[in-house]
């Protein structure tokens, strides 16, 4: 009678450990779309069987298992963290990109050509008046677009000011969400730190990665800690350490009139700028501190558009007061564009054609020697194909210089854009591998249910036989 109960009792015993191992398979399939999910284990172990010792063995469910590979984890946080760079970086270059039109029909380029144009055939006749009013209109076109260009790159600024202090609030929203599951950890153990909990902190981990490069350590506690860039603590058990971004003046500017830079601090005040260079957050301050600043200026430089500005300006002013108005009685020429002298790095939006010059004041003589009548509006008209150092910026025309500018910002919108096609596939590689070592396979789970199901099926046969053993069993005893 006592096998028969001890039996009864393993038989009981595995139908609920059977149960107990079919509701994390279920669990799985349920969650098998569930972001930063890994699949669970729950293994049977033997029990001690040594009926001598009164040990009458079945099973009893083990310690649940997770499939979590942190290296795989970490493998794809690595590729994500490139990908937001890159993805980042084409965004914002497709912006800078359209600022800087290489056709020749619009734009600097053709302000420029027009210019050329219109002095060279008010060369053909100096007197005209007609052929004066277009070098001045031309001439203001070509101010104006420089203008326009540098207004488009300044705003271009500001939205990218913005974007990367919205970048570096979410980059706090997000610790701050991993620093409420560390809180809850903390208050109810580390029991508590079940399937559910882990795939939100790893889906709110890999979100993080996208937007910066960082370590996350699971502590033995069950909790998180994140450390940006490697170094820079932003979250330690229920402590969030958070960043912020804002503009500073660099000591000693070389343009003390120029825009500050975006810089980067941690929450002890630390100036982590440079050391920030993954994720979006990275390729913003990238945009914001090195390639914007390296065309409209700031604090530290001049930006090659304003060089340009100034050069095209000074040299065009150069010419026009060389010359002469008329030679008797002789009156010198005047500068015709005009531009804030106080600050360098506002040249280009502050370009324009002095409103006092009249067309009567376009000088069109070059005294010489030699001496000729024209000579002012061949001068300006060479400077479209530069005969010498002086017609020239950086070695180059104005209008090549201009083109390398853009083809620059090409060159790097290019090179983010091949980059980000690389990283997606990289990223996809990883999160396959992942997917191979945690992710549930629906054909794995369905054999485990199969499995299972005929297991209880057969169990509870066993224990309606021995059930019926049981009845007849004290209906013999009954009856003797």
């Amino acid at each position: 009678m006592s096998n028969l109960l001890a039996m009864l009792s393993n038989s009981a015993a595995a139908l609920e450990a059977y149960d107990q191992v079919l509701q994390v398979s279920q669990s799985n399939v349920a969650n098998a779309s569930t972001p930063g999910y890994a699949k669970q284990r729950l293994p049977l172990e033997a029990l001690p069987f040594d009926p001598a010792q009164g040990l009458p063995g079945g099973v009893e469910t083990g310690t649940m298992q997770s499939s979590r590979s942190e290296y795989a984890e970490q493998a794809v946080r690595r590729q994500t963290t490139a990908l937001g760079y890159q993805q980042q970086a084409a965004t914002s270059l497709t912006a800078l990109q359209a600022i800087f039109d290489i056709s020749g029909t619009t734009g600097i380029p053709y302000a420029l050509s027009q210019f050329y144009q219109s002095v060279s055939t008010w060369g053909q006749n100096v007197d005209s008046a007609a052929a004066r009013q277009t070098v001045l209109e031309d001439a203001s076109n070509v101010a104006q677009t420089f203008q326009s260009t540098a207004t488009a790159v300044q705003n271009l600024t500001s939205d990218t000011e913005t974007q990367l202090k919205n970048t570096v609030d979410q980059v706090n929203k997000l610790v701050g969400q991993i620093q409420g599951y560390n809180q809850f950890i903390l208050q109810s153990g580390s029991a508590a730190h079940d399937a559910g909990m882990d795939a939100q902190v790893h889906a709110a981990l890999e979100n993080l990665s996208s937007l910066v490069d960082f370590t996350a350590v699971q502590q033995s506690d069950g909790t998180t800690s994140i450390l940006l860039n490697g170094r820079t603590p932003l979250l330690s058990e229920d402590q969030q350490y958070q960043i912020t971004a804002g503009l500073v003046m660099p000591d000693d500017p070389v343009n003390p009139n120029g825009a500050p830079t975006m810089q980067l601090l941690a929450s002890d005040g630390t100036d982590i700028t440079a050391q920030t260079a993954g994720g979006q957050l990275g390729a913003l301050l990238d945009m914001r501190n090195r390639i914007l600043p390296s065309i409209s200026g700031d604090a530290t430089q001049t930006g090659d558009l304003n060089r340009m500005a100034q050069q095209f300006a000074d040299r065009v002013n150069e010419i026009f007061t060389n010359g002469e108005i008329s030679d008797n009685p002789q009156v010198p020429g005047v500068p015709l564009f005009q531009y804030d002298a106080t600050n360098l790095t506002a040249t280009a939006k502050t370009l324009a054609v002095d409103p006092t010059v009249t067309t009567d004041q376009l000088a069109a003589i070059d005294p010489g020697p030699p001496y000729v009548g024209n000579g002012v509006p061949l001068d300006l008209a060479a400077l479209a194909q530069p005969g010498t150092d002086a017609d020239r910026i950086d070695g180059v025309s104005y209008t090549q210089f201009y083109g390398n500018i853009a083809s620059n910002v090409g060159s790097q919108l290019q090179a983010a854009q091949d980059g980000q096609q690389v990283q997606q596939s990289l990223v996809a590689q990883a999160q396959n591998q992942r997917q191979q070592l945690s992710g549930v396979s629906l054909d794995e789970e369905a054999m485990t249910l199969v499995e299972f199901q005929r297991a209880y099926e057969a169990n509870s046969k066993f224990i309606s036989v021995l059930d019926q053993l049981m009845q007849d069993t004290l209906n013999i005893l009954g009856t003797s």
